[in-house]
């Protein structure tokens, strides 16, 4: 295809987050195309004014058909599914970064991060490659459940439920992906601002970051073992945070002080020893202090402490 569609095309009925999360991207990058909802033969057929997805019984990219529910439908290079999202994404995903504005230089890199956090599960859950009870209790709390769960209840017979519905859905999935986007594109812009904080700390082992930001990742990719702690001023106090040995856990190179855990104000000023000082978390991996001089002598004392135990 090379001409803008006309018409963006899936299949009516009850909706799935694979087409409403094609839908985000589509939408995007055509937004005077109509989306039409639809499983009529005359609106399936391929032509050089459509883009089908998620129905169609074929992957054809030159005529614009993007399906998955066919015998021999692609795989991953790795051999995993593909749901019609993976597919837009795979052919729309790089446009449609460059059409929220993001700069040359990420869009290949989010593109690729964006797939295997984002795009991947919603793959796999949609071709059962994924059962969602993975999660235990929380399957429900899943995206494409939630999505999924915004559809019409089974008795509402109203004429035009499942669309309202799903134009409704299509709103909410498009704020999830703009938001998962636009925190890895800040990520990356934090990522070069903890560098250079990085290589400013020297041999130190307290980062000091000019405002709160993601940073274990650049941390890491520094190789900073050194570094147990990170303070950051916030909007009228300082912070000082912990920093997590890996993505999925709580556990951190190191925690603050026992003694301080769960204190506030005068009690935590009494326990640290530092006026200033007006909160610790129970769970030992934030606290907070009102001016940087309190927050930098927490973090000595944090410092002091963890080095003490691990002797």
């Amino acid at each position: 295809m090379t001409a803008a569609p006309v018409f963006l095309v899936t299949h009516s009925g009850g909706f799935h987050a694979d087409e409403l999360l094609s839908s985000v991207v589509l939408t995007r990058l055509y937004p005077a195309a109509r989306l039409v909802r639809s499983r009529d033969e005359a609106w399936l057929t391929p032509g050089p004014d459509r883009i089908i997805y998620d129905v169609g019984r074929a992957y054809d990219p030159e005529a614009g058909v993007f399906d998955h529910h066919q015998r021999g439908a692609p795989l991953r290079e790795d051999g995993r599914p593909y749901s019609s999202f993976g597919l837009v994404w795979r052919h729309f995903g790089h446009a449609y970064l460059r059409a929220l504005g993001l700069p040359e230089t990420a869009v290949a890199t989010i593109h690729a991060e964006f797939d295997q956090s984002f795009v991947l599960p919603v793959d796999l859950m949609d071709n059962g490659a994924l059962d969602p009870g993975i999660a235990g209790p929380l399957a429900d709390l899943t995206l494409p459940m939630l999505l999924e769960s915004l559809k019409p209840v089974f008795d509402d017979r109203a004429e035009g439920a499942e669309d309202r519905a799903f134009d409704s859905a299509l709103s909410i999935a498009r704020t999830f992906v703009g938001a998962a986007i636009a925190r890895k594109a800040a990520k990356l812009r934090a990522e070069a601002v903890v560098l250079a904080a990085i290589a400013a700390a020297g041999t130190g082992r307290v980062l000091e970051l000019p405002a709160g930001m993601p940073f274990r990742s650049a941390v890491v990719r520094a190789g900073a073992d050194r570094l147990l702690f990170v303070i950051h001023p916030r909007d009228k106090d300082w912070a000082l945070t912990g920093i997590r040995l890996n993505d999925d856990g709580f556990e951190q190179r190191a925690d603050l002080p026992a003694a301080w855990a769960g204190l506030t104000d005068r009690a935590l000023e009494l326990a640290s020893g530092v006026e200033g000082a007006r909160f610790c978390h129970n769970g030992r991996f934030i606290a907070v202090a009102d001016s940087r001089a309190a927050i930098l002598r927490m973090a000595d004392l944090a410092v002091a402490e963890a080095e003490r135990v691990t002797a």
